[in-house]
This record gives C-alpha cells, structure tokens and sequence, in this order.
C-alpha cells in the first residue's frame, strides 16, 4: 500500500517533535532492554515454528548500522517497500526503443539486492501486477500518453514480456535464488467481493489476474512460491475463496501457491475476527503468508497517542495475534511459512503517526517486541 500525504505529514510532525510522546516511548514503556530478557531474536522464535520472519526495507535503512544491526540480528527475510514495484523496475526510454515493456532495475532495487546477497538474507518480491505505483504510460499506444490505450492483446503481449523480463533481470543478477516467495498481483479485490476497476482489468478483462500467474507460473523458477497479496483480507476470505478454484491450468493444476495477507491492522480491529478470516482463507489448502504486518494505536484514521496504556495494549494484541497464528501452524490448521512485519521501528514506518512497530524511534524494544517474542510478562499484562 502506498503512503498517503497527510499520513506522511503526520509522520514528519511526530519526528521533529523532538521530545514528544512518540520520540519518549521508550521512557513511558518503562522496559529493560531485551538482552537482560532474552538471548533469543525474532527470528529464532518464529523459527521455531517453521517461519521466516521479515521486515520491509529501502536503502536509507540499511545504510544505518544502527538499523541494519537490529535487521539481521532479528530477521531473516526482507521486502523492498517500494523498489521492486512497477515504477521502479520499468523502463520507458527502453520500452520505447525495443516496442514493447522492459524491465531495468533501478539503482535503489540493485543495492538492496547486492545487499540481501552479501549477507544471505532471503526474499519475497513485491509486486508485478498492481493498480498503484504502476506508470500510466505502460497501457498507451508507443507508450505515450497522449494515445489511446492498447487493445486487449498488445496487453497481454507487454504483461508476459514484463514478467517474463523481471525474472530474467534476477537471473541476470545471479539473484534468482534469494527469492522463496512473489506477489504476482496485489490487491485486486475489493470488500464487497467485486474485483477492483483498473488498467489491467479495463483492458485485459476479468481474467487479467489469471494471465498473470500463467505468465508467472511459466518464467519463475519452482523455488519460488507465486502469491496473491491483498488488505483487509479477513473480509475477502469468502471471494478469494471462490477466486483461486479459477487460477488452475488446462491440466487443473493450481497457477498460484499461496495467499498474502497484508494485516495493516489497528489496536481498535476484533482480533478474533481477523483469525477468523485466517481460518476461511486455510480452507483453500494454499500456503498463507502475513506479508505487510503492522499494528497501529486507535482505528484507521484515527491515531491514538501512544501513552503507557495503548503500547501495553498494542504488546497485548501482538502477543495474542502471534500466538494465534503460531498454534495454527503448530496444529497444522495453516500451512504458514513466513510472517513480514511493515517495517521494524516507528522512526522508519510509513505510518509512523499510529506508533505501529515492534521498536520505538530510539530503536529500543516495546511491548510490542516481547508480545511478538511470545514473552507474556513483558508484553504489557
């Protein structure tokens, strides 16, 4: 999901507030720091449970010590929050010259996966086919705006070169084998159920989404898990459902392995029934991954200051959701291999103004931090 301009104002506000409440949660937690708790990381805990556990990064973050310290002592796979998205792999100056769409990496895209090799961190790609962060020029005559939109084949041609050239420029890059999980398509439905109005779907047709994982499905190596990513899932469990019995090949063998849930969810959200939602999407028989996890203080659009209370709240939810998801995957119930969080510290959130993290903007642990670890008298009770 892309961060709107108020959020990112809020945002702005929080960090040069210097000495206010976001800058001393560190202070209103009132915690020890985690090595006087535990030796153990996140990525122990969740391995422990058969998971990966990731975080999103951008090269800012990983050009801190600080920062990059904290993500490889507690994680073990990462996301580009924005650098392999569509407008950050396409090239129109190429696209032009060769006729139809070609992928080149941007130079942010490039470090972070020299990055990720260097220190053997796995990945989840994210994303190829999405209505947002997409460039407009992409769907016009000779790529240029000013024309008319493609027809339906010329579509499907430039979609199966784009993804076909994304998994080649890995190769290319001898990157290929980081990669354990890919979002094919990102957010394509919405609440009620009816698929979302865009580009690919305006063009292409309702059958855009299962273009896409054959293209896929064809280009990715094996190793690499195909997955279809959307938010606010627990209340699209029942048209996913129905959704992924159509994304088989002409041998009825299934295009898509599994189903990202995002979980951009609130202190203010029922937690059982985000489980809930879980539960249906299991029934599938596909992986589930949580791939953009974070938790905000207060309700969507409605940030509540992050006193004492609402961070011990905040641990509280993380402990019960973690726990939720890891007896799932204990019993069985899912078939669970990952959990991402949206980031790893408020300072660097694209939500910062919910306090959402595990770490606060000193980068010190929270109560959210031990609720992940499953550290329950630490986790705000």
């Amino acid at each position: 999901m892309k961060k709107t301009k108020t959020a990112f104002l809020c945002s702005m506000l929080f960090l040069l507030a210097g000495c206010g409440e976001a800058e001393s949660q560190s202070v209103k937690c009132d915690l020890p720091d985690k090595s006087m708790i535990t030796d153990k990381t996140l990525k122990e805990v969740f391995e422990e449970h058969g998971m990966k556990v990731g975080t999103c990064v951008h090269s800012r973050v990983i050009d801190s010590q600080s920062m990059e310290k904290i993500i490889l002592d507690q994680y073990s796979s990462i996301t580009m929050e924005n650098a392999m998205k569509p407008d950050s792999i396409l090239s129109r100056e190429q696209s032009i010259a060769q006729g139809t769409l070609v992928v080149d990496y941007s130079s942010e895209t490039v470090k972070i996966l020299n990055w990720a090799k260097e220190h053997d961190m796995a990945m989840r790609g994210h994303t190829l086919v999405w209505y947002s962060q997409t460039p407009e020029w992409i769907f016009h005559q000779d790529f240029d705006e000013s024309k008319a939109y493609v027809d339906r084949d010329e579509m499907l041609s430039r979609m199966e070169n784009y993804i076909r050239g994304n998994f080649e420029e890995l190769k290319n890059l001898d990157c290929l084998d980081l990669f354990y999980a890919y979002d094919v398509v990102n957010e394509g439905f919405m609440e009620d159920g009816s698929m979302r109005q865009n580009h690919w779907y305006d063009i292409i047709g309702e059958d855009y989404i299962w273009y896409a994982f054959y293209f896929a499905d064809k280009y990715a190596p094996e190793s690499i898990d195909l997955y279809y990513n959307d938010y606010n899932e627990q209340f699209k469990d029942e048209a996913l459902y129905d959704f992924v019995e159509t994304l088989v090949d002409d041998d009825g063998r299934y295009l898509i392995d599994g189903i990202g849930m995002q979980a951009h969810l609130f202190t203010a959200d029922d937690l059982n029934t985000y489980l809930e939602g879980v539960d249906g999407l299991a029934k599938t028989g596909l992986k589930l991954q949580i791939t953009e996890l974070d938790l905000g203080l207060g309700a969507y659009q409605s940030p509540a200051v992050p006193t004492k209370d609402k961070l011990k709240e905040q641990g509280r939810y993380y402990y019960e959701l973690i726990g939720g998801l890891f007896e799932r995957a204990d019993a069985g119930k899912i078939n669970m291999d990952a959990v991402t969080f949206w980031g790893f510290t408020d300072l660097a959130s694209w939500r910062s103004e919910y306090t959402p993290q595990l770490f606060d903007n000193e980068l010190l642990p929270k109560y959210a931090y031990y609720g992940a670890m499953q550290i329950k008298d630490y986790a705000g009770y």
